[in-house]
């Protein structure tokens, strides 16, 4: 039979099908692959005595070939461990591992799970560690010294990697997902697999990124402003229900200030929850003043006189000492005459209608 179910039919289950269909439970690698490791929180190793440790209970997964299929381990007692001491020839590194033997498909002559430990080679320095064989899983490196006779159980260096089951989020990095809203947790972050032959695992969320931005000028009645050549240099950032602003123009000489003193009105990058309050602050830096001819400087309240644009209101008097009257509104001549090289920089926090 190609198809295999389990619990189903009267008679003839085997325990092939057993492992092949209960595995859609697990985290896949492939069409009929699992993802193997141990369940987080298991198999741990502690030192019984000189030579002596113990594999504390725990479950591990063993993916074995796609067809044998995956192993569903379960250790439910500790599992004494004993290690050789050191030898004259050098020190070595010792492997702690969990393995499958299954007669029906390799040379063992058994059907179990069991641990066992592969004896790495002597070197004077810097010994090799030895891989484990097929159908198994590195739980432990063990460093035994040379000529020694104990075992420091504080510098095993741990080899267990974590599984999780279908739709759960592995607890670790350097593999590949398999399809599209696979999630892991790579140490310090959240990822999620794109899917696809190209897929890659990308924070999530997605950090907050700057984005350009130019406002739109308005005025509050007759003929708008217009940019024109102006250097436009507007950025903003949206993280959750916040956004964050810089504003910076430099007026050229096509800019058209338009004449009178309509209020001007910028244009927010996304519109925002609340209006009538402040949001930052600019400085209105007038490059050649009119009476003396020397540069001049002010400072504006950025405030939310809607929920789509602010405007500009005076918040001091002028740096050299000049009045801007009364607090008002920025216009084509409030507080300066604008002219080319003239500019307004600053920035902004509000809160937004909806979370990006």
């Amino acid at each position: 039979m190609t198809i295999r179910t389990v619990w189903h039919a009267p008679t003839g289950q085997t325990q092939e099908d057993t492992r092949l269909a209960t595995s859609l439970v697990l985290t896949p690698t492939g069409s009929l692959s699992s993802r193997g490791g141990v369940v987080p929180g298991g198999l741990e190793l502690e030192g019984v005595n000189a030579l002596q440790c113990r594999i504390m209970p725990g479950r591990a997964v063993v993916q074995t070939s796609a067809r044998q299929g995956a192993y569903l381990i379960a250790v439910t007692e500790p599992e004494i461990v004993t290690l050789a001491p050191g030898s004259a020839d050098g020190s070595r590194k010792d492997l702690v591992y969990l393995t499958v033997e299954d007669a029906p498909y390799d040379s063992s002559g058994a059907t179990q799970a069991v641990i066992r430990v592969v004896q790495g080679p002597t070197a004077v320095t810097g010994p090799a560690e030895p891989s484990a064989p097929p159908n198994s899983l590195p739980l432990f490196v063990v460093t035994v010294e040379r000529n020694t006779a104990s075992i420091n159980w504080g510098t095993v260096e741990n080899r267990r990697y974590p599984t999780a089951a279908l739709g759960g989020i592995v607890p670790t990095g350097g593999f590949n997902g398999l399809y599209k809203g696979q999630y892991r947790d790579n140490g310090d972050r959240l990822e999620r697999w794109t899917g696809g032959t190209n897929g890659v695992w990308q924070p999530y969320p997605q950090p907050p990124v700057w984005r350009s931005w130019t406002p739109t000028w308005t005025a509050a009645s007759g003929t708008n402003p217009s940019f024109g050549n102006a250097t436009v240099d507007c950025r903003y950032v949206q993280h959750g229900p916040i956004v964050h602003f810089n504003f910076r123009v430099v007026f050229g000489n096509t800019t058209n200030f338009r004449t009178g003193n309509p209020n001007w009105r910028f244009s927010l990058p996304v519109p925002a929850v609340r209006t009538t309050h402040g949001i930052g602050f600019v400085e209105l830096h007038h490059a050649e003043d009119q009476l003396p001819t020397e540069p001049d400087r002010a400072v504006g309240r950025i405030r939310l006189t809607s929920t789509t644009y602010f405007e500009i209101e005076m918040s001091s008097g002028k740096q050299r000492g000049g009045t801007t009257g009364k607090p008002g509104i920025v216009d084509a001549q409030y507080p300066f005459n604008w002219k080319v090289q003239d500019h307004i920089v600053g920035s902004g926090t509000y809160e937004v209608a909806a979370p990006a």
